[in-house]
Parts: C-alpha cells; structure tokens; sequence
C-alpha cells in the first residue's frame, strides 16, 4: 500500500525524534552515574589521605587493639567500610568485619595496584553483600617504601537509588517533550501535507479531464508561487487541449471528406485512422484496430508494406480491389513506425487506357495493309514514271515509309505495353550482343566517318534478359546515336555495379536541351520535329526503348549537353 506524504513526513519526524530521546536518556544515565562515581572516588581519597597519617601513628606505637576500635567508630561516623591491610596482604584492622576471619587481599585489584605506590581503584560486584561496591585502595609509605595499604569501599546503594530516582524524572520529562514534539509534528506535517494533497487530488482530475479545477493561494511562500504557478500550468493546458481537439476535429473533417481512400498503420501492422471512403472500397464500417489483412487480402500490398518499413521510402504501386484498379501509396512517417496509405481510384483512366490502346492496336492493323498495297503500288509507279512528276512519288514513298515505321513502332509499343508482357528470358551476352549490332550499322557508320568502340569490363557476368528485346533497345539507342552524330565517335561502356550490369552508350552528336531532357522517353516528343521527320524519325523509339527497360525491372537515364553529345546509361539486374 502506498504511504501518504502525510505518514512519511510525519513518521519520519517521530522516528527521529523518539531515536535522539533515546540516544539522550542512554547517554546521559550513563555520563551521571560516571560522574557521581568519579566524585565519590574523589571524596573516598581525600578521606584516605587525612586517614592514612593517624593510622600511620597508631602502626609505628603498634597499637592495634586501638587502632580496630579507632576505624569502628570512624567507620560508622562517616559510613564508610576502612580496612588496613599489611604487605603481605594480610588484614590487621577492619571497621566492619573480624580481621582474623579474613581472607588475605594481596590479590586484589586496588591493593595490588597500591603495593606500587599508586592509588587502587575498583568497582565489582560483591556476592556476599549481593551489590556493587567502590574500592579505593591508597598506599601507606614508610622510610621510602610501601608497608601497608588502607583501603576504603562504599556501597552503591545510594548511587543506584539515585540513578533509578533520575531515570524516572528524566523518563517523565522525556515523554512530556515526545507529546509536546508529536503534537508539533503532527500539525507541521499536516500543513505541508495539506497543499501538496491538495496539488495531487487536482492533477487527477486534470488528468481525468477535468480542466476547471483550481488550487488555493491562501498559502504563504513558496506553496502560495506553486499553486498560482499549477494554475496558471492549468490555464495553458486547457487552451492547448481546446486548440488541439478543435485541429483535430478539422483533420477529421478533412481526411473523411477525401475523396481517396485514406488509412494508418501503426507499428503493429493495425489500423489507426481510416476515413469513409476507404470504407467504402473495403465495404466495412468497423476497420479501426484491426490487422491491415483482415481488409485488405492482397499479396503486393503486404510486400509493399515491408519494402516500405524496411527502407522507410515511398512508394506508388497499382492495386485491384473488389474489381477496381487503384493507384497506392504509402508513406512512412517521420518516426518510421507509422505508414500512411491513399488509394486513388484510377479504374476509369484505365479502362480508358485499354481503349486507346486497343484503338491504336486495331488502327495499327487496319492502317498496315492500305499502306503495305500504297508502298506496292508506288514501287510499280517509279518504274512508270520519270521526270518532275517522280520527285512528287518519291515524297509520296518517304511518307508512306514514315506511316509504315510508325504503325510497326505504335504495335511494338502496344504490346510492351499490354500488362504481363512475356519475357522469353535467357542469359545474354552484352559485350557479344553489342558487337553483333555494330555489325548492323557498319555502313552507316563508315559513310559519316564516326569511330564505334566496345569498351567492355573483363569476366563480364550475362544478364538474365529477352534477347530479343534488348537487342531491339540497343537498334534503338544506337540508332539515335548515328542518326544526329555528323562526326566524333560512339563509345559503348559495360561494367558491373553491385548486382547490375551497367551499359553507357555515348556520342558526340548535337546533344539534347536541359528543357527537353525530361520528357525524351514521352511518345511522339522530338526535341527538333523538322530535323527528327526528315531523318525518318518516329518519336517512339525512346518510348519503346524506356518500356523494354521496365520490363526487365531496370533503369535509364540521360545525360547530355547541347552542341557536345549524350550519354544514356542503362542498369539491368543481372537476375
């Protein structure tokens, strides 16, 4: 059970006080009964001193008849026992008792010590009289020696009587002060106490919520600055507590008002917040607490989530729900442990992206034959016509050409597209590969004077790819690199970085523009539309080549600088 500041204010007072008492009554029994002893040794020595020299007189006369009845009466007179005792430790004269009945004393503690010219001392009990005694023994010299020793012994009848009498005083006085110390103590105690249970009994109800309690000032000091200042604390924390609930009734506002379906994650893999719109796609009302896969059952999401644990990234990925498509995205906050989520309902764009596309596809196929018996028919004409009339046929073949080009790159393009698009993987051979399409451009190559170098890392590991397909990027790329390179070089760089195979196709040709640099991989963008259509350019083969690379879970990007050449740079895994 826990103890009020009360008990241990007060307990811990009491305990002391009634300690130092008892220190003080032990020590000081003690310090009176060693000071009225001391005093009485003092006043036995100085009556053995005055004593000695008549006893002395009485010896040298040798009378000791006498002298037995001298220390009798002495004795009685001044209540004190009086023994002479010779050298050999035999008694020849005792107030009290028969000298010849007596044992012999050279043993002693205070007459042995006398033998030696000092004053004895000794206090024992005495188990014939069944109390304490004082013995004072002081030696008697003569002609330089000792010869006998008197000694002198009191009962301590008095001093115990006066100690037990004194030990009841002070025990009385003691307890009278330990009443007066509780009754202090009690009430110091409970005015310390008071305020600080006061502080304590409106700190619960604040943390209950309870915001309007207040703690008196009536207080002196310090106490009176605390309760002012926890007022004051109070004051604060209710406003902040008002602004906060409002913000948070505004965020709840807004979040269930999204459009988008939005939810949080703790570290625990449970909903925290889900708005009426995630409820919706989920078709549950109660999500709150529970396990992200109890809603949502999808494998790709759960990956998604331990990618974006593991390193703390975003990431964007799209998702099909109750036959929806939705564009996701998780977030992890700040600390690490929380991830939000937003699912964008994209199933529209979608479905109008298949059309598009299947409308591409079956215009593609549509437009391939006219064109195919277009470019037949033109071939027959050139053999008929000659002239003026044949430069309006040659125009007519280069852009029945660029029709065909660009229905086979939009087909092409079409099927990269198509979702799962089969890969027939296979472990490729870069450096071979490349040197098979330099092959390619041979010609084309030597009519414009361009130097083409393979520089290639040694044990180069094959990446695991679609021959065909990458075969078809590299045309691709190398083709661009021909097409706008007038003079310089090519140079193809192969190394490997960590678990990627990374391919740099460089050229020195008249370069991209920074304004262009980012949309080169869009479809139908040129950077230079005349010089792109008069070199038989499409504008998709960019695009083609930026899908083959996705396939393959890769990556490419560009550099280049205007008037000096681009370099692309390609990573594929190697597995």
């Amino acid at each position: 059970m826990r103890k009020s500041i009360f008990v241990k204010i007060f307990g811990g007072h009491f305990l002391v006080i009634i300690l130092m008492v008892m220190l003080i009554l032990i020590f000081s029994f003690h310090e009176i009964r060693r000071f009225y002893i001391a005093s009485l040794e003092k006043d036995l020595s100085h009556t053995g001193e005055a004593l000695k020299y008549q006893v002395l007189s009485y010896l040298e006369e040798n009378r000791i008849e006498e002298l037995q009845d001298f220390m009798e009466e002495f004795g009685k007179k001044i209540e004190t026992r009086i023994t002479l005792i010779n050298r050999e430790g035999r008694v020849l004269a005792d107030s009290e008792k028969n000298p010849e009945m007596m044992e012999n004393h050279k043993d002693r503690p205070e007459i042995f010590r006398a033998y030696s010219g000092q004053t004895g001392r000794s206090l024992r009990f005495s188990r014939t009289l069944k109390t304490e005694m004082l013995y004072i023994g002081l030696p008697i010299i003569k002609d330089g020696q000792v010869s006998h020793v008197i000694r002198l012994s009191l009962y301590l009848y008095d001093i115990t009587h006066l100690i037990a009498i004194l030990r009841g005083k002070i025990t009385q006085i003691a307890l009278a002060i330990l009443l007066c110390v509780f009754l202090f103590s009690f009430f110091l105690s409970h005015s310390f106490s008071k305020p600080v249970k006061e502080l304590r009994e409106a700190s619960q109800k604040i943390a209950a919520g309870d915001f309007k309690v207040r703690v008196s000032t009536r207080k002196q000091g310090e106490f009176s600055d605390l309760a002012e200042s926890f007022n004051l604390m109070t004051e604060k924390i209710q406003s902040l507590f008002l602004e906060t609930s409002r913000k948070k009734e505004e965020l709840e506002g807004i979040l269930s008002s999204i459009e988008e379906g939005l939810f949080a994650l703790d570290e625990n893999n449970r909903i925290l917040f889900a708005n009426d719109s995630f409820k919706k796609i989920s078709g549950q009302d109660d999500i709150n607490g529970k396990f992200y896969w109890e809603i949502l059952r999808e494998a790709n999401f759960r990956e998604m989530v331990e990618s974006v644990r593991a390193e703390g990234k975003i990431m964007s990925e799209e998702l099909s729900l109750n036959e929806r498509v939705f564009l996701c995205n998780l977030t992890s906050l700040r600390r690490g442990k929380e991830i939000v989520v937003t699912l964008h309902d994209i199933s529209e764009f979608k479905t109008l992206e298949k059309i598009k596309r299947d409308l591409i596809i079956n215009a593609s196929h549509e437009l391939r034959t006219p064109l195919t018996a277009i470019k037949g028919f033109i071939e027959t004409l050139e053999e008929e016509i000659d002239g003026k009339n044949k430069r309006y046929l040659n125009i007519i073949k280069r852009n029945t050409d660029r029709l065909i080009n660009i229905v086979k790159d939009l087909m092409q393009l079409s099927e990269l597209e198509e979702k799962g698009a089969d890969l027939e993987i296979e472990a490729v051979d870069l450096e071979k590969l490349l040197e098979n399409i330099m092959k390619i451009f041979e010609e084309r190559i030597k009519a414009k004077s361009l130097k083409f170098e393979i520089i290639a890392e040694k044990d180069l590991s094959p990446v695991q790819a679609d021959l065909f397909k990458i075969e078809q990027m590299f045309i691709n790329i190398v083709d661009n690199a021909v097409k706008y390179s007038e003079d310089g070089k090519i140079i193809i760089t192969l190394k490997q970085e960590n678990d990627q195979a990374v391919v740099q196709v460089s050229d020195t040709g008249i370069g991209i523009a920074e304004e262009h640099q980012p949309r080169i991989f869009e479809r139908f963008y040129m950077t230079d539309k005349s010089r792109s259509r008069k070199l038989g350019g499409t504008g998709l083969g960019l695009s083609i080549v930026k899908h083959i690379v996705k396939l393959h879970k890769g990556d490419i990007s560009v550099e280049s600088r205007l008037g000096q050449g681009t370099t692309f740079t390609i990573k594929l895994p190697f597995q």
